[in-house]
């Protein structure tokens, strides 16, 4: 045997094993045994950011047993459908405002009541309060769901065609909602009509007239790029988006006890710094609205008063007729009165 074949033949096998260990590095999920789809309608938002820190703490501290994959703008489907596939096992996670829950049970629908929470702080308070937030991790748990985070996102700021300068901009007018029953009441208060949509719907909706206006975090506005429909968002303050972190009941009952403690705890330890980042996103997306060109809006002194009174009401109003739904509703409110 010629020592150049001798060489090449080494160097071929030197080659083979090169692309055997190349192989063996793009396919990490067949290391693992478990793979973790976690769903969400966003991006680069407060809910992406849910996502990615799950998805560190998951992989870390399972060693490598849990893969986990992000999926924003509704790649795995509709919010609906998301939320369904999390019932049946087929979603592992999903993260969005609790309103789009409220389908399943109307306790999710409490957290958009108008007037609720002062600011974005006194939200936090509120929803990490020891026992309020132990009952809020155990909404749905009997429709085949595990809420693990519950965060703010940020209070909700309205987007018109037209500026929205006055309360009385609104009337008339068909607004976006996530259809929960506050928000229908909100608008009947406010003189518009709510139109329940998902996400992805609202900017073809704007353009093609089926509504005039939305309500929405800034990130929402800013990274989907309303600004080349209208530049005017106007604050009120007065709803604030609360989103949280679902994980399947199927999914977890598929895993290792050890490993679905561990997904259930990493989901509960991440609220505290979700809030906190929470407040960081929403700052930075206000600056990139105003440096993109956006202008902000308030309503005067007076419409503000006039919209509290307006308002005031609604959490009593839709949550009468329903016993549980009530009740906790007015332990949100005692809770929210603490701080």
């Amino acid at each position: 045997m010629s020592l150049s074949f001798k060489a090449g033949k080494r160097a071929l096998l030197r080659t083979v094993c090169a692309l055997a260990a190349g192989a063996a590095l793009a396919l990490p999920s067949q290391a693992s045994e478990f793979t973790m789809k976690i769903g969400f309608a966003t991006m680069n938002d407060i809910q992406h950011q849910w996502g990615t820190w799950m998805k560190e703490a998951l992989e870390a501290g399972s060693k490598g047993r849990i893969s986990v994959q992000l999926f924003p703008r509704n790649q795995l489907g509709t919010i609906a459908s998301q939320i369904e596939g999390l019932q049946l096992g087929t979603v592992e996670a999903f993260t969005a405002p609790a309103d789009f829950f409220a389908g399943i049970d109307p306790r999710f629908g409490t957290f958009s009541i108008p007037v609720l929470f002062k600011d974005m702080v006194h939200a936090e308070k509120t929803l990490l309060d020891p026992e309020m937030n132990r009952e809020i991790l155990s909404l749905g748990a009997n429709r085949n769901m595990q809420v693990v985070s519950v965060y703010t996102f940020a209070f909700a700021n309205y987007f018109g065609k037209q500026p929205i300068r006055s309360i009385d901009d609104i009337k008339g007018k068909k607004f976006r909602v996530n259809a929960t029953a506050a928000e229908r009441a909100k608008m009947r208060q406010l003189g518009g009509t709510a139109v329940p949509m998902d996400l992805s719907e609202v900017i073809p909706g704007l353009q093609q007239g089926v509504i005039d206006g939305t309500q929405s975090a800034t990130a929402v506005y800013v990274n989907l790029k309303f600004n080349e429909i209208n530049k005017s968002l106007t604050e009120s303050n007065d709803t604030m988006v609360v989103s949280v972190g679902v994980i399947s009941r199927a999914f977890l009952n598929r895993l290792p006890a050890d490993l679905r403690q561990m997904v259930i705890d990493e989901g509960n330890k991440v609220q505290a710094r979700m809030m906190v980042r929470s407040r960081q996103i929403d700052e930075e997306s206000r600056k990139r609205w105003s440096d993109a060109g956006g202008e902000w809006l308030r309503f005067s002194a007076a419409d503000q008063n006039r919209m509290r009174g307006l308002l005031s009401g609604i959490g009593e109003e839709v949550t009468k007729d329903n016993p549980q739904t009530n009740a906790f509703y007015k332990r949100m409110l005692s809770t929210s009165q603490k701080y």
